[in-house]
């Protein structure tokens, strides 16, 4: 199948994009890295009546170093976040967790802004996101505003977004010289997306750990952080995970997704790496 017709247009500058986005009659949708939108276009899953295209937008790319945080633009490329040498030295979760992501092409397309505001529960970037305690920056006509990741993710590809607004830009705190992160996914296959996976992050003894592809959106697992920081052992660790209501569908079951998220919290723990 073909996507429905649709409008399409590129605005040149924020300002621009966010005045089409408040001024939009019908269904309007940003169009990112498009690697998710057009797939369910052309399956007749979204019909938007028009695109709102933003390569074009300066202020949402690019990769700073700020005074105690990174900053990326919601428009930086999977592949430009592998590359960057400041990515690489003092986030290194993103080396580990990237090369998961599909395939060489989709990286090349895909942004982490994309995924941010798609919210796909299987998504590496959202449970990313919450393990490094990042902030999101968004945009409107009612001006910006910022918003905690661990408050962004609401629900099944739904997010604290407004209708007119977009995600500008991401700000991560820069992890401390003692940061350790560690990262594990199963999948049916490599690139698919994953049917249990897990993010941690650690300095200082104080844990972030969050799963993705087990529950409706990526979410953090408190009981773990504090039984990985009492210095618990692996057997008490994995049995934190006893609690949490895991979603079935055609590919598992939730019995089943517990399982897999107990094994790749394990192999997390195992590879962390600084």
């Amino acid at each position: 199948m073909k996507a429905p017709d649709f409008d399409y247009l590129r605005p040149s500058n924020l300002d621009e994009a966010l005045g089409m986005m408040a001024d939009s009659q019908g269904d309007t949708m940003p169009l990112a890295g498009g690697q998710s939108l057009m797939p369910m276009m052309n399956f007749r899953i979204a019909a938007p009546d028009a695109l709102i295209d933003l390569a074009d937008v300066a202020e949402m790319r690019g990769i700073t170093h700020e005074y105690d945080s990174i900053k990326i633009g919601a428009m930086t490329s999977y592949m430009q976040l592998m590359s960057d040498p400041i990515v690489s030295a003092k986030i290194p979760l993103f080396g580990l967790a990237i090369p998961h992501i599909a395939h060489d092409a989709i990286r090349n397309r895909g942004t982490i802004g994309g995924s941010l505001a798609l919210a796909d529960p299987a998504a590496e970037m959202p449970a990313l996101m919450l393990t490094l305690d990042a902030t999101i920056e968004v945009a409107g006509k009612t001006g910006p505003r910022k918003i905690k990741a661990d408050d962004f993710f609401l629900g099944y590809f739904d997010t604290a977004l407004e209708e007119d607004e977009l995600i500008v830009a991401i700000h991560i705190p820069t992890p401390n010289s003692d940061h350790q992160f560690g990262f594990h996914e199963l999948t049916q296959r490599h690139g698919d997306y994953a049917l249990a996976g897990v993010a941690i992050a650690v300095s200082n003894n104080s844990y972030r750990v969050a799963l993705f592809g087990v529950a409706d959106r990526a979410i953090r697992v408190p009981m773990v952080e504090a039984e990985l920081a009492r210095g618990g052992n692996t057997k008490a660790v994995l049995d934190n995970l006893k609690d949490i209501e895991f979603s079935s569908d055609l590919k598992a079951n939730g019995t089943t997704r517990q399982r897999l998220a107990k094994v790749a919290l394990a192999r997390a723990i195992e590879r962390m790496t600084l």
